[in-house]
């Protein structure tokens, strides 16, 4: 994972980003049906009512990660099986709002935490199985994209299928 060196300015933005995510999730589902969350984004691929579940399970993750970083001395964090999560019963079959209310108040408090670290924090280290040494800063990076990426799979569903 690269280690470089964001500004403060970046870091704002990239907040910005985590902050804006519950909106947009909503946004991206409102008005759909069973039959179309239940659709797969391509072949082989996850429902939207699967991506959604995946959101709120990966950014638990990603917040429990981080208070890990900020609150023991380099942690090994761990990983876990997006795709046999996404296969359990709940998130290929609950019903979406769980998860929209999960993220909404979870980007609250992750947003919370972000805001209030000072600039040391932002270098405090961890061992990530799959991706090595990482720093604070790199989950930043990871999920400012992570959620506006499977957003997009939404809203190409929705233009590919003229919903």
């Amino acid at each position: 994972m690269p280690n470089a060196i964001l500004t403060d300015k970046d870091r704002r933005q990239m907040i910005d980003k985590i902050r804006a995510l519950p909106s947009l999730v909503r946004e991206a589902v409102k008005g759909l049906n069973d039959e179309q969350l239940n659709t797969p984004y391509g072949p082989g691929k996850w429902t939207v009512l699967q991506v959604v579940h995946h959101l709120a399970d990966s950014h638990m993750n990603a917040f429990v990660r981080m208070k890990l970083v900020l609150t023991e001395e380099h942690p090994t964090v761990k990983a876990y099986e997006q795709d046999e999560w996404a296969r359990t019963r709940e998130a290929s079959q609950y019903p979406i709002q769980a998860s929209l209310n999960i993220i909404s108040g979870l980007h609250e408090r992750w947003c919370g935490l972000l805001d209030s670290l000072p600039e040391s924090a932002w270098k405090r280290t961890a061992f990530h199985p799959e991706h090595g040494e990482m720093v604070l800063e790199d989950f930043l990076k990871i999920y400012a994209n992570h959620g506006e990426n499977h957003v997009g799979q939404i809203t190409g569903l929705r233009k590919a299928r003229g919903w």
